[in-house]
């Protein structure tokens, strides 16, 4: 007996801790969507950062003789009306979208949160007041009240951008809000203010970590919608003016040339549509990532 006892061991495994980073790359990357998405988005990227490297020719730059030149070897994108590489255009155009996206939205973000947590955590008149004010803002549709907001400014891009933010901010706050709302009533909440913990730490240490996933998410999704919005505003003369190569705008000027040289249209609108594409596609495989729900 002794003897078997002795060979018999019982084998007990170590705890084996996994990093929540490396483990939602690896969903992420399993999801070939969203990697197709990353992929089209790190391209206008390193576009819009290796555009002076990549190409000879200044946005600016017009050649009278040579407009409306298709597509060919010199010119990869042909030339627009006033004799500009159409290809050089789209690449500095791609900085101008990609920072209207993030600019706008990152400022959307930090407002809408603040006001969310603000609404969602203290309730009574400060959620009235809150929340009354985003259904005013929602009360418009998003593209009128930024035509509006520009209208009263003044066609710029820097005025586009407030616009947008300013569109944008009641869909963070109320999606923060709705997060809080669950929250604030959890077990660990409670806990804390027992403890005598002040609100601000709550808000830090347990509250705000718990709505970056949704936040997150959302703000890929909205950084499509920016700029599908500052196109909107370029094609109306009311974002970035000339000479600057905004998709929207190159659109804009383009119209009349859809039969004659459809390339001035074609490549600009490609753009725009990969660009938001790619973000859509990514938004949706992070969601896969940061929401429970979709787990398996």
């Amino acid at each position: 007996m002794a003897q078997t006892a002795a060979k018999v061991q019982t084998v007990i495994q170590p705890p084996v801790f996994t990093n929540p980073w490396s483990e939602g790359w690896r969903s992420f990357r399993s999801n070939k969507m969203a990697m197709a998405g990353l992929f089209m988005i790190l391209l206008f990227i390193g576009a819009a950062i290796a555009a002076p490297y990549i190409t000879t020719f200044d946005y600016k730059e017009q050649d009278l003789m040579g407009r409306l030149q298709a597509p060919g070897a010199e010119h990869w994108f042909g030339t627009d009306d006033l004799g500009r590489d159409i290809f050089t255009r789209i690449m500095y155009g791609a900085r101008i979208s990609l920072w209207v996206g993030f600019s706008s939205v990152m400022g959307s973000i930090l407002i809408g949160t603040l006001l969310g947590i603000a609404a969602g955590y203290y309730g009574r008149w400060v959620d009235m007041l809150i929340s009354r004010g985003f259904d005013i803002l929602l009360a418009f549709p998003g593209i009128l009240l930024a035509i509006a907001i520009v209208a009263a400014l003044g066609p710029s891009l820097q005025n586009a951008l407030l616009a947008i933010a300013v569109v944008n901010v009641p869909v963070f706050g109320r999606l923060v809000r709705a997060k809080v709302l669950s929250l604030k009533n959890e077990e660990y909440v409670t806990a804390a203010r027992a403890l005598g913990m002040r609100n601000g730490r709550i808000i830090m240490h347990h509250i705000l970590p718990n709505c970056l996933g949704p936040v997150i998410v959302q703000g890929t999704l909205s950084i499509a919608t920016a700029i599908i919005e500052a196109a909107a505003l370029g094609f109306l003369g009311l974002g970035a003016q000339p000479p600057e190569p905004e998709w929207g705008k190159m659109l804009s000027d383009s119209r009349q040339f859809i039969a004659t040289a459809p390339w001035t249209v074609i490549f600009p609108g490609l753009s725009i549509m990969l660009t938001v594409l790619g973000f859509n596609l990514m938004g949706d495989g992070l969601r896969d990532v940061l929401d429970p729900k979709m787990k398996n």
